[in-house]
């Protein structure tokens, strides 16, 4: 995907329909209850059988001092700080649990702490966490490690992001969402510029290797007058990183959402202009498109990996580093271990209770047939590199390309007609028209997509 951008308004509104992530493919509907932990401790012995891929970890607090309106994550807003200190007791055995069943060869060389609000955790506790982690895997500690932090920076200060950097931390992400103080208002999440201007510097000082910031199009009260101004602010700040995200208003099935008022909700047509408002300011600027809702600059790692070809994609959205096996840690996470999915209990009390009966809290999950790991092989080409190249999953898996997907490729004639996309006779490779339609052209290749699913997804667009 060398070419730039192409934003088309018809196009957009005509594929702007209800459709998967693909953070993993099959999507999490497609989990279930009858995979249980045999079924997980088996998927990591396969996992340390030669060549044994290295280790990811994905570790959630769900922890969080205030609600904000939009946020459809598994979260608990609480003050009592003390519910940290039992939590992350809990999360120390079941790292004990968790590294026992994989070889201590292994290297972990990717870590991201989610929330809720992983800076909700003190700077003691942090290091109490990452001393375990240490513990019990075998670090990369170089710093060609990827090891990220998600940051409210309501939470903490200057001397903090420091601190980060000294457990190891080289990644951060920052929650921005929007600088407008109305728009703040009525999402219930009121944060200073100043505040984060001063933590971005801060970052820079203490060299962290990629400073991301997420910005949220389509939240209450936003106007497109409003959100150049965010953007203004966030292009002179110039993080390496850039996510965009759509909000996806769902008071019916996220509870938080019913507390945004509904007269204050943006007409339908005003996400799609401020979709194209965030694409021109963005690559104007320099802000190279990775995919989705990603910008970054020409010399950030994402950038670099997806030019050699190297970008990959898991349930933290895009990464640099080769696929690997990622152990999903806390309450409510997702785990990718060898050919399976696993997602923890979402319940606090069922974690706590399980891990006292010295079980691991896997609630639900799935094992891949060989067709599902072809076609997770060609989503995520689509997703991350723009273009299927056959003969390399042809020796792969033993196919013929253009016979397995016959179908797939038929579903496909509107996307050819719009110049979405080209199909030839090695490769079936995505346009600059339609770059934002990704997700659009990727379900052509869900076997699971099917009636009464499209409510389970946000938009494609």
């Amino acid at each position: 995907m060398t070419s730039p951008l192409r934003f088309d308004r018809s196009l957009v509104e005509k594929y702007d329909r209800p459709g998967p992530r693909y953070t993993s493919y099959p999507t999490a509907p497609q989990f279930r209850q009858a995979f249980a932990e045999d079924d997980y401790r088996q998927a990591a012995e396969r996992s340390n059988r030669a060549p044994a891929k290295a280790l990811s970890a994905y570790i959630h607090i769900p922890f969080c001092q205030s609600l904000c309106y939009y946020c459809a994550c598994n979260k608990i807003i609480t003050q009592k700080t003390h519910r940290a200190v039992e939590y992350l007791d809990y999360l120390k055995r079941e790292i004990a649990l968790q590294a026992a069943l994989f070889s201590r060869s292994r290297r972990l060389t990717q870590l991201h702490l989610g929330g809720g609000t992983p800076t909700y955790l003190s700077s003691a506790q942090l290091a109490e966490l990452m001393d375990c982690l240490r513990q019990h895997f075998r670090f990369d500690e170089s710093d060609n490690h990827e090891f990220s932090i998600e940051v409210d920076p309501r939470t903490i200060s200057r001397e903090r992001i420091a601190e980060l950097r000294a457990l190891g931390f080289n990644r951060l992400s920052f929650g921005v969402q929007d600088f407008d103080q109305q728009v703040q208002a009525a999402v219930n999440r009121l944060q200073s510029e100043e505040q984060t201007y001063e933590l971005v510097a801060a970052a820079r000082e203490a060299a962290f290797k990629s400073v991301s910031v997420d910005l949220i199009y389509g939240l209450p009260l936003q106007t497109v007058a409003s959100f150049d101004t965010t953007l203004d602010k966030i292009i002179a700040l110039r993080p390496d990183r850039i996510a965009a995200y759509s909000y996806a208003h769902l008071p019916e099935m996220v509870r938080a959402q019913r507390l945004v008022r509904r007269e204050d909700m943006p007409p339908p047509e005003r996400k799609l202009e401020l979709l194209e408002l965030t694409i021109q300011r963005l690559t104007a600027a320099g802000y190279v498109y990775i995919g989705m809702d990603h910008f970054a600059l020409p010399d950030d790692e994402l950038c670099l990996a997806r030019e050699a070809g190297t970008l990959q994609r898991n349930f933290q959205g895009y990464s640099t580093h080769a696929d690997c096996d990622l152990i999903g840690l806390g309450v409510s996470s997702i785990g990718k271990v060898s050919d399976s999915y696993s997602q923890n209990v979402k319940e606090l009390s069922q974690y706590y209770a399980r891990i006292d009966q010295g079980l691991l809290p896997v609630h639900r999950g799935y094992r891949l047939s060989d067709d599902d790991l072809l076609r997770r092989e060609v989503i995520t080409a689509l997703m991350c590199h723009g273009r299927v190249e056959f003969a390399e999953l042809e020796a792969r898996h033993g196919i013929r390309f253009l016979d397995y997907f016959a179908e797939s490729l038929a579903s496909l004639d509107e996307h050819l007609a719009d110049d979405l996309v080209q199909i030839h006779a090695d490769a079936l490779v995505l346009l600059p028209r339609g770059q934002l339609m990704m997700r659009s052209v990727a379900m052509a290749f869900d076997a699971y997509l099917g009636e009464g699913q499209s409510g389970r997804f946000s938009r494609t667009v």
